[in-house]
């Protein structure tokens, strides 16, 4: 964790491209050292709390990736940004409520935190009502931690055959965020493990102070805000 801090730290001193250009290289040498190939883990670039002018410079640099917590903030500020630049992709990485469904259907190109039947099947109604389809991701609570999201590990399998087949549910990939103040490490090699053997592809685990552990145990995305943001 002190490694993390300093890295923080040194971050500050630097320009949002600068920060961009630094976690993209860090990417890529943790990719390389797992004996990956260098690009095989995408960045999102967390938003949440950050106005349209703090995004626009990190658009300007050539990142295209971007994660939201809440519906209602990104409905705030993203329409305006995608519409101003092709090729934007926008993840719903924060928790949802059934009645915002329509909302993130609508918005979002990726919503990562399916975690329970009653949002699946609101999101698949959305879907087919409004003719879009965006991609799926089940969170997956890898520390059983009682105030947070996600399916517990051992009720995916059921789960994943729920989505997959009554509700016709294309899940691309799992997500977690392990507990605070525990070694990460565990909770990604057990995401890995959990994705193997339910032949999920993708793999959305890490943030700003253990996204390059989280590309040694696999993972496709990382998600990075404080980091490259700045303090919230």
């Amino acid at each position: 964790m002190m490694a993390a801090h300093q890295d923080l730290g040194r971050m500050t001193q630097m320009t949002i491209e600068e920060r961009l250009a630094d976690i993209r290289m860090r990417m890529k040498k943790a990719a390389r050292e797992a004996g990956r190939e260098p690009d095989s883990a995408q960045l999102v670039a967390v938003s949440k709390t950050f106005e349209a002018d703090h995004i626009r410079p990190v658009i300007a640099a050539g990142q295209r990736i971007f994660g939201e917590n809440r519906v209602q903030e990104a409905q705030s500020k993203w329409p305006g940004l995608k519409a101003g630049t092709a090729g934007i992709e926008l993840h719903l990485i924060g928790p949802l409520q059934s009645n915002k469904a329509a909302d993130a259907v609508a918005l979002f190109d990726v919503i990562e935190t399916v975690d329970r039947e009653k949002i699946a099947r609101a999101l698949i109604e959305e879907c087919r009502r409004q003719g879009r389809s965006p991609r799926f991701y089940v969170q997956v609570n890898t520390g059983l931690e009682p105030q947070k999201a996600g399916i517990a590990p051992d009720a995916l399998k059921d789960f994943l055959a729920l989505c997959r087949g009554e509700l016709g549910m294309a899940v691309e990939g799992l997500m977690c965020i392990p507990p605070a103040d525990e070694n990460p490490g565990p909770h990604f090699a057990l995401l890995a493990k959990l994705a193997v053997e339910n032949g999920v592809e993708k793999l959305s685990m890490g943030m700003s102070g253990d996204f390059e552990t989280a590309i040694a145990f696999g993972a496709t995305s990382v998600r990075v805000g404080s980091a490259l943001f700045g303090a919230r």
